[in-house]
């Protein structure tokens, strides 16, 4: 049997779990209920929220990986005691086809990122100067059966060649320019921005903290705290698991987990630094989810000079924030393959490829050819179904069985997983929480379930 690949770098491992947790909602969620729950103060119960639910369970993830030495489902098979082993192996086979899941229909969004970095560039959407006009670009693309399908293969094409070069050369070199090259996007946007006329008040507006605003519904916000301090790092189906696997034990994993949260919370911040400043200088609302992205701002963009290279710009930006979780989540099914079926590397690379592109399918018919499908109501698609099985189901019960597979004697333990967390230089786990992973972690990862279930159905 051939040797683990292993990464060749610290700066490797932290830019492969950041780029797996950065995604588009640091852009399109963070900021607006940042802005709509409170601004300074809403951050303030969303950071404590990553403390108490988002530290510990990343912790929990990465240790299994390192421990184990491979994918969540192997680590799972190597650390659990033998008298349980099939027991855990239900609750956590379940909950990894989450990644799958989660690729069938981030690569059609990503596919879209990449099509409006091509309408920018080529002028396509220049022309548009109305916000019906800028609607209609959106409508089109999704209702574009050939035109979706191209661009979300062009996203499982990117994702799978980059994963077929290697752990080293192919998904570590990746990452290092593409989050390298994010930032500087970030940075030359968010420069721009607070420099636009009324950029003041939409900064006000997203981080001076609102009293007002905070206790209107103070149950709703800290709901919408826990949720996104949860959700955003991508917990609970061992998509970050596969990067502790490829690790040594030079450091603590907690000094790790707190590298990581830090780049994802400075990414979410100032994507709303980027925003704000930019839709109130253009009195454009800044709404949240697919239409802030792909509608109001082509609409800031529309009214800016330079308004097509800024659009460009910050297009580009969210395509790479993309296609790092893509890579990511791809050489987390790609290592499962390797490691359960003993498949190559390429070989895993072209099964995931094609699972991933015909399974996409349904997500992209689902805005045209199926578009009578509305499985979550009147007005849903396939990708809501998708959506809500993985953020709804499937993440908050991973992240509530990793919790006790860490705690209980009947799982890996308490002393096994502290002793692997506390490894190496760094930032220690506190010894004495044995009690908060038992009882209050799982009790704060399902309430955040239920109110999802509960906000749903309302």
């Amino acid at each position: 049997m051939s040797e683990r690949e292993t990464l060749g770098s610290r700066l490797g491992f932290i830019m492969l779990s950041v780029g797996c947790a950065v995604g588009l909602g640091n852009v399109w969620r963070f900021p607006y209920i940042t802005g709509k729950y409170g601004g300074g103060m809403f951050v303030l119960l969303y950071l404590l929220f990553l403390v108490l639910i988002g530290f510990p369970l990343l912790v929990a993830e990465l240790s299994v990986g390192r421990g184990g030495r491979a994918n969540l489902v192997g680590s799972v098979q190597k650390l659990a005691p033998e008298s349980t082993r099939k027991y855990w192996q239900i609750p956590f086979k379940a909950v990894f086809t989450g990644n799958f899941i989660l690729m069938i229909y981030y690569t059609v969004v990503s596919g879209w990122l990449l099509a409006y970095v091509g309408y920018y560039l080529t002028g396509a959407i220049s022309h548009c100067r109305e916000a019906t006009e800028i609607s209609a670009v959106f409508a089109q693309l999704t209702a574009s059966p050939w035109e979706s399908s191209i661009f979300m293969l062009s996203s499982v094409a990117v994702g799978a060649f980059v994963c077929s070069c290697g752990l080293r050369n192919g998904v570590e070199k990746s990452a290092k320019f593409l989050m390298a090259l994010l930032f500087v996007l970030l940075l030359i946007l968010a420069i721009y921005a607070v420099t636009l006329p009324g950029a003041a008040e939409g900064l006000k507006f997203y981080l001076m903290p609102d009293w007002t605003k905070f206790s209107q519904n103070i149950g709703e916000t800290v709901y919408a705290a826990m949720g996104q301090a949860f959700f955003t790092l991508s917990i609970g189906v061992g998509s970050i698991a596969i990067f502790g696997s490829y690790v040594d034990k030079q450091r603590s994993l907690p000094g790790e987990s707190v590298a990581i949260i830090s780049v994802d919370t400075l990414v979410a911040l100032l994507a709303g630094v980027i925003i704000f400043p930019c839709c109130f200088s253009f009195g454009v609302n800044p709404g949240a989810g697919p239409g802030l992205i792909f509608v109001s701002l082509p609409n800031v963009f529309a009214q800016m000079p330079g308004g097509r290279f800024w659009g460009a710009l910050f297009f580009l930006f969210l395509s790479i924030a993309a296609l790092t979780t893509v890579i990511a989540v791809f050489e987390n099914l790609i290592a499962f393959l390797m490691d359960q079926m003993k498949f190559s590397r390429r070989k895993a690379s072209a099964i995931v490829c094609a699972a991933v592109a015909l399974f996409s399918l349904p997500c992209v018919f689902g805005f045209n050819l199926w578009s009578a499908i509305q499985p979550m109501g009147k007005g849903s698609t396939i990708l809501d179904l998708e959506d809500f099985i993985v953020s709804q189901n499937l993440l908050p019960l991973g992240a509530t069985a990793l919790a006790l597979f860490c705690s209980w004697q009947y799982g890996w333990g308490w002393k096994n997983f502290s002793g692997e967390a506390n490894t190496g230089k760094g930032l220690k786990f506190p010894e004495g929480l044995r009690w908060y992973f038992r009882y209050l972690l799982p009790l704060l990862v399902l309430t955040v379930m239920f109110f999802g279930y509960k906000q749903f159905f309302k």
